[in-house]
């Protein structure tokens, strides 16, 4: 099964990094809360990273994390990456 997970920026700037995966090679990265199979509460920590939760769930579940600057490689065109 094809399961990748990356922290990129909410708005497309270099702002908030929120967690977003992709199921498929030919889909584009999509948040974690557009998944609600995968998606757990976020913490509640003032400050904490949107998607923590389900980064640590999904990483013991056997999800691989790709570094933010090779996420286009992962995606169908590098206009894909959404937030």
């Amino acid at each position: 099964m094809y399961r990748r997970m990356c922290w990129l920026s909410k708005s497309g700037d270099n702002g908030e990094k929120v967690l977003h995966l992709q199921t498929a090679p030919n889909e584009p990265w999509r948040p974690y809360t557009a998944f609600g199979q995968y998606a757990v509460p976020d913490y509640e920590i003032p400050g904490g990273s949107k998607g923590w939760a389900t980064y640590q769930k999904l990483l013991k579940a056997g999800w691989t994390l790709i570094h933010t600057a090779r996420a286009n490689e992962f995606s169908p065109s590098a206009t894909s990456v959404q937030s």
